[in-house]
């Protein structure tokens, strides 16, 4: 039977509910609109389900203030990271360029304010992250963090500091555009500029959205994505199209419920930007044996092609192409390990999941994490695309002839490490072996 097929391509459930969280504007996680996108997600997911639910968690608050970058000459425009802590500190100003780790050790830092880009050179074998280079700023001592877009005319860009036991960062950290890091660095290098950054820090709640379909088994797939999004914008590609899919995913598994071998659970986090702690609040309080497989919905729809990251699961790409020659529909699959989303709460302990994203034009993350994170950059055609695809894979996951076997922690801890990940999640306190 192919009906299906037509139901998702000409349903706008998926879409309209992008369009209400986008409209909700200020996602940040433990805000009052968080709490209004993940209950209109609940309604959603029960409208498909017959029920769902929240299930709250205490997080680190945080609520933007004001920040600047002071130099001889002015202000220049910039954001607070979040988290950051509160702080008004003046240093020599550094331009570390991208800010790769050799760049730290090289450098006298102590006291200054260290500027590095959101990018790393062609010839670099890894991506660093943001908060590595924080913590390698911190760990030579600087006294404030500026993180520099790579890519001209796209906005200065967020994105939060801090860990899992220290949630607040240890410097104040705040992001530029490219345009204005360049004249920060031609201006301003070796001169003393200003960093200061107020916000308002205290407890807060957050919440995860659950919901399920199929039989009563104990083994369950988990459709996954996060409700909340960086303060700045609408955050419509990071990830309210993810957050929408899932629920353009229930409704239609719910027409094929009887195809369905295994419980499918879908689990729309909260606080994922700010140290994936939704799923992290989930994973310890889940029998993780249980798990099938997560997959796991963060950058849908900004490209028109899914890519699939699988964290050497040979079963999960096996099944992702499987799918995709079904439809004769082009998709990318990349085995390596990718600790940057809420699938990664789960992998680290041997949970085979996905990472799924979509292709896009250049390095990083274009629009998002900036003002620009808007609906407008979306199309409603590839939504649908996807929404068939992905429906299709859940299918084929949750279907009695699809295994694949859990890894061990050693496993992937001897992954990461041969992918020379290890060094930049221990800076960043994410290392759990």
């Amino acid at each position: 039977m192919t009906d299906w097929i037509g139901d998702v391509f000409t349903s706008d459930t998926g879409w309209s509910h992008l369009e209400t969280l986008v409209d909700v504007r200020d996602r940040m996680a433990g805000s009052p609109g968080e709490r209004e996108a993940a209950e209109a997600t609940r309604d959603a997911l029960a409208a498909a389900c017959g029920d769902a639910t929240l299930d709250e968690f205490e997080i680190q608050g945080w609520t933007r203030g004001d920040g600047a970058v002071e130099t001889p000459d002015g202000d220049e425009d910039c954001i607070a990271l979040p988290r950051s802590p509160n702080g008004d500190v003046a240093g020599e100003f550094v331009d570390l360029g991208y800010g790769l780790p050799s760049d730290f050790e090289d450098a006298d830092l102590d006291g200054k304010v260290v500027m590095v880009a959101s990018d790393v050179p062609g010839w670099y074998d890894r991506y660093l992250h943001r908060r590595e280079k924080y913590y390698h700023a911190v760990e030579a001592g600087a006294a404030a963090f500026v993180y520099k877009n790579h890519v001209e005319g796209q906005l200065p860009p967020t994105g939060s500091v801090g860990t899992e036991d220290q949630p607040l960062g240890e410097i104040p950290a705040l992001g530029v555009s490219k345009e204005v890091g360049a004249r920060l660095g031609r201006k301003y290098d070796g001169d003393t500029v200003g960093v200061s950054v107020s916000a308002e820090v205290g407890d807060a709640t957050s919440q995860n959205v659950h919901a399920t379909l199929g039989p009563d088994t104990d083994e369950e797939l988990l459709v996954t994505s996060h409700v909340d999004a960086h303060d700045i914008a609408e955050g419509a590609m990071d990830n309210g199209a993810g957050t929408a899919m899932v629920v353009e995913l229930a409704h239609a598994l719910a027409d094929r419920e009887a195809d369905l071998d295994t419980k499918v659970r879908f689990v729309c986090f909260g606080a994922e930007e700010v140290g994936l702690v939704g799923s992290a609040y989930d994973a310890a309080n889940r029998d993780r044996e249980q798990v099938r497989a997560v997959l796991n919905l963060d950058g849908v729809v900004a490209g028109r092609t899914l890519e699939f990251y699988t964290h050497h699961f040979d079963a999960l790409g096996d099944a992702a192409r499987t799918v995709a020659q079904r439809f004769d529909h082009p998709i990318s699959v990349t085995p390596e390990m990718g600790p940057h989303s809420d699938h990664w709460e789960y992998v680290k302990f041997g949970v085979p999941g996905y990472h799924v994203t979509s292709q896009t034009d250049g390095d990083g993350r274009g629009w998002g994490h900036t003002h620009a994170d808007t609906l407008d950059k979306l199309e409603v055609r590839t939504f649908r695309e996807q929404a068939i695809l992905l429906t299709a894979l859940a299918v084929e996951l949750a279907s009695d002839g699809f295994a694949v076997a859990h890894a061990s922690e050693a496993d992937v801890a001897a992954a990461l490490e041969a992918e020379d990940l290890a060094e930049g999640m221990q800076i960043t306190g994410d290392w759990p072996y």
